[in-house]
């Protein structure tokens, strides 16, 4: 009887870690660096023509100044973009501001030796800018 209860136990605690593990895949998934997370259907502030314009843009920086490093998830949040945006297009004299968010791996060789070595950073910010919807994005900044 006690066999059967710990075996019970044991199969609804491993359903539970397979259904954990799927939705942590599957949110990971979300934010993958081809795809910008952002809830279908609902009306946001940006096309998803003009984030994936906005995402080639950092992706084309990323590989151009971060030697040394891979670029994972690339993605557009915009609760966390519209937190800010009126700062960021204040402080670069611009009508509009989009924030996107990114996480990537440094090798052994801390990139341009300002990172830190064989080590990954979330949640990197990068600030892009413009003056009207006809207008592409340009690259400001990027950091914490």
């Amino acid at each position: 009887m006690i066999k059967r209860k710990v075996l019970i136990i044991g199969m609804v605690l491993a359903v539970c870690a397979c259904i954990g593990i799927f939705f942590a895949l599957h949110l990971r998934g979300a934010r993958d660096a081809g795809q910008s997370k952002n809830d279908e259907g609902a009306p946001g502030v940006y096309t998803d023509q003009e984030i994936e314009e906005a995402k080639q843009i950092v992706r084309d920086e990323f590989a151009e100044v971060f030697t040394g490093c891979t670029l994972t998830d690339l993605w557009y949040d915009e609760e966390a973009s519209q937190k800010h945006a009126n700062e960021w297009a204040e402080q670069y004299e611009a009508k509009e501001a989009l924030v996107l968010l990114s996480n990537f791996d440094v090798d052994a060789s801390g990139g341009d030796g300002s990172l830190n070595p064989n080590s990954t950073y979330t949640d990197w910010n990068w600030i892009l800018v413009r003056n009207s919807n006809n207008e592409a994005w340009t690259l400001k900044t990027w950091g914490y």
